[in-house]
């Protein structure tokens, strides 16, 4: 049985990460580009689309990058955002206000849950307009719902990258519970002994019976059966069969004490 204590979670499906694209729509400032592509990474994303930015990547975008230049490097660069989601099963749009065109708002959390159940089918994409400006209108009518994070209304706005991050860590929470836990690596002396520790363990206990006469005569062979059915049953680990044996041998040396073929 596993020890849940003893559980950590296992590694978000990438096959299923390399399905969520995280598309940014007319961006004004490439640095924003950047800063967004180290939040994908940090949470184990990689799929960043352009649509239409304003400004080519410079040094700026790929300074706050902070090492995830390949994501930028890899980044396909749309016309349009009706060319990015052409192939996609699911377009999330991100929005800090509603508008005129009526779609289903989802909190973040079941942004990524949704677009997590559609992935296995084919891309899904999360979808994030202007610094200034958001989506448009037209673009909003592309995406089967809106996601709205819910920020103090006092002041609500959020940083481009920001907005990228606290989404894409909602998705990576949702890949993890997605994932099965995968038990924790054990310790070599928690591994299942080899055949060799095991029959070294009944030699030993053989003899340790002997010395101490445990069959008083009896042939020694029923009860050495039925304890080799009892500790293999147990399937013996190695560190158990280091303790085994150090009682065996205390036991040992005691017995010969007893009979004085060993001093004290």
């Amino acid at each position: 049985m596993s020890d849940p204590l003893n559980e950590t979670p296992a590694p978000a499906d990438p096959g299923l990460a390399a399905r969520v694209r995280i598309i940014l729509v007319g961006t004004q400032h490439p640095g924003n580009i950047g800063a967004a592509a180290r939040a994908l990474k940090t949470m184990g994303l990689s799929q960043l689309v352009l649509v239409a930015p304003e400004k080519p990547l410079d040094d700026d975008a790929y300074r706050r990058s902070a090492g995830a230049e390949d994501v930028l490097d890899a980044a396909p660069i749309h016309a349009t955002l009706a060319e990015a989601v052409a192939d996609c099963r699911l377009v999330l749009g991100c929005t800090a206000r509603s508008r005129r065109v009526q779609l289903e708002q989802l909190e973040p959390d079941q942004a990524a849950q949704r677009l997590l159940a559609a992935a296995p089918e084919g891309p899904v994409a999360l979808v994030f307009g202007r610094e200034r400006t958001g989506l448009t209108n037209e673009e909003l009518q592309l995406c089967h719902a809106s996601v709205h994070i819910p920020s103090d209304p006092a002041f609500s706005s959020l940083n481009l990258a920001a907005a990228v991050q606290v989404l894409a860590y909602e998705v990576r929470l949702a890949m993890l519970a997605a994932a099965p836990a995968a038990p924790a690596a054990p310790r070599p002396d928690e591994l299942p002994a080899t055949h060799e520790q095991v029959e070294g363990f009944f030699a030993q206990l053989a003899e340790t019976l002997e010395e101490i006469d445990f069959h008083k005569g009896r042939a020694p062979d029923s009860a050495m059966r039925k304890l080799r059915r009892l500790f293999l049953r147990s399937e013996l680990t190695v560190n158990e069969v280091r303790l085994l044996r150090g009682i065996l041998a205390d036991a040992q040396r005691m017995a010969r004490i007893a009979t004085g073929r060993l001093s004290p």
